[in-house]
């Protein structure tokens, strides 16, 4: 063999290697937006089935009672969080990862089949909680599961940039939501229509979307690290809890560098769409457009900030997130308050976005580089889950309740408070990217 020939073949081999990589993550990508927009279809469409399930004169009411169901979903996630983690670190990324888009797939399907409050009574809601309990088991298996995926299938120098897909594909699953409710409020259906039956037509895409993800996982490669672990001896046949015990450091970390980012998340995310449209007073159309167009900015900002924390660390970028929002987060929630131009509430969501990409761009990639490969996925998805349950899934609940007690501005405070919390955190915590349990293959 030639010198030209000898020298042209690693090229082929590394060009291979990060074709194995991307359609690893495409697969994983795909299945964690399926998810999201099971879980989020309630959200997009809780102003449609809110009064066939909640029964009440008071529209804010029906809302809250939405809201708190949306709350019991996260209750749960720490189940899901330890039973999905500790089949990843047990068995696997790839069954654990299966299995939980397989419950999602059930979730969506009572939700879709569920008979309204004036059919069954009590039970109508009760069935709802059942449903949103099993999505909230899934959706905390999910979350720990395929950021240790993502996380440990990238390679060492660009574990922030793909890992950030993440959330490009989770916020994805929620923009999927709300286009899913454009072309029915604007195409399909009429209001009437939609308040009567044509909420369950999300659903129903999201059961089938959810057996497609499903039949693409059954293919996905597992993770190098967590075959050669296992090759290693290193998967520990003890209680994944009692593994997780020996990490109390790390453990606080992930509550810490979560509750300010996660607060900030399901704010801007989720309890957008009811701000916008009950506090701002936007028509429920230009609201989604709004909603709409502002995940879409912050899909593109994930990325960019993955990359960013790939070349300056992981710790910049949060301590951003954390000067930025404990700052920004009231005057913009003020300024936001008292618009009505629907073009000022997106531009003012945007800012908001500015920021907390700092936080869900990367979070999933530190989490991981906190643990050691065989309690992972447990490490990453237990602590976040609890911490997500707390201070993520109440925000809505909390938004409201404020709102109906007539002051609506003390959420502002409470979000910036929390993410001050988080500030300390960062200030205190180590970079991973440079000492990355990964790197150590721990």
């Amino acid at each position: 063999m030639s010198q030209s020939q000898s020298s042209a073949h690693p090229h082929p081999i590394k060009l291979a290697d990060a074709q194995r990589r991307l359609k690893a993550i495409f697969i994983g990508s795909i299945g964690n937006l399926v998810e999201w927009y099971d879980f989020y279809a309630y959200t997009a469409f809780a102003l449609y089935f809110a009064p066939q399930f909640f029964p009440s004169a008071d529209p804010v009411v029906q809302q809250l009672n939405a809201a708190t169901l949306f709350a019991a979903g996260f209750i749960v996630r720490p189940i899901g969080g330890w039973l999905f983690g500790h089949l990843a670190d047990r068995y696997g990324r790839r069954l654990s990862l299966t299995l939980s888009v397989l419950m999602m797939c059930f979730g969506s399907l009572i939700i879709a089949c569920t008979p309204t409050y004036s059919s069954i009574g009590f039970a109508a809601p009760a069935l709802l909680a059942l449903a949103r309990i099993i999505e909230g088991l899934s959706l905390g298996g999910e979350y720990g599961a395929s950021a240790t995926y993502l996380t440990e299938i990238a390679d060492p120098e660009h574990r922030g940039f793909y890992s950030s897909f993440q959330y490009v594909t989770l916020i994805g699953g929620q923009l999927t939501a709300i286009l899913v409710l454009l072309l029915l409020q604007n195409v399909f259906l009429t209001h009437e229509q939609l308040l009567d039956w044509g909420w369950r037509i999300p659903f129903v895409i999201g059961a089938l979307l959810a057996v497609i993800a499903l039949f693409m996982r059954r293919h996905m490669e597992e993770t190098e690290s967590f075959q050669q672990a296992k090759g290693a001896g290193k998967i520990k046949r003890e209680s994944s809890l009692r593994g997780l015990m020996r990490y109390p450091r790390e453990v606080a970390i992930v509550v810490g560098l979560t509750a300010g980012g996660t607060a900030a998340f399901y704010t801007f995310t989720t309890y957008m769409q009811t701000f916008v449209r009950q506090t701002v007073g936007l028509p429920d159309i230009t609201t989604t457009y709004v909603i709409a167009g502002s995940l879409i900015f912050a899909s593109v900002l994930q990325p960019v900030y993955g990359l960013i924390s790939d070349r300056i660390g992981r710790k910049p970028v949060l301590m951003f997130f954390g000067i930025a929002g404990t700052l920004l987060t009231v005057p913009i929630l003020t300024l936001l308050e008292g618009t009505k131009s629907p073009w000022i509430a997106f531009l003012l969501i945007c800012g908001a976005w500015l920021f907390t990409a700092g936080y869900t761009s990367i979070n999933a990639v530190v989490k991981a580089e906190l643990f050691p490969t065989a309690i992972r996925a447990t490490g990453v998805a237990v602590p976040y889950a609890l911490t997500v349950s707390i201070f993520g899934g109440t925000a809505p609940a909390i938004a409201l309740y404020f709102k109906q007690q007539g002051h609506e501005q003390w959420f502002y405070y409470y979000l910036a408070g929390m993410i001050f919390i988080s500030l300390l955190v960062y200030t205190t915590m180590r970079d991973t990217k440079r000492r990355s349990a990964i790197d150590r293959h721990e």
